[in-house]
């Protein structure tokens, strides 16, 4: 049985990909809830939109990080 793979990839203000690694998750929801819990150090670290991959494509709406 094959899993699906979902991470974040985390975007700075100008559009660019930040190389900031994401965990990988079995499912969506450990995926948001990881979010969640490190959204302000995200945003400290210059993320200012997080957008959620499943097996490498966007799977929802980007999510805004609010300045930590």
């Amino acid at each position: 049985m094959i899993r699906a793979r979902w991470e974040w990839a985390l975007d700075d203000v100008e559009g660019r990909e930040l190389t900031v690694p994401s965990p990988v998750f079995t499912t969506q929801y450990d995926a948001e809830q990881w979010l969640g819990e490190h959204w302000r150090e995200l945003s400290a670290g210059g993320a200012v939109l997080a957008r959620l991959l499943n097996d490498g494509t966007q799977a929802t709406p980007g999510v805004r990080l609010p300045a930590a």
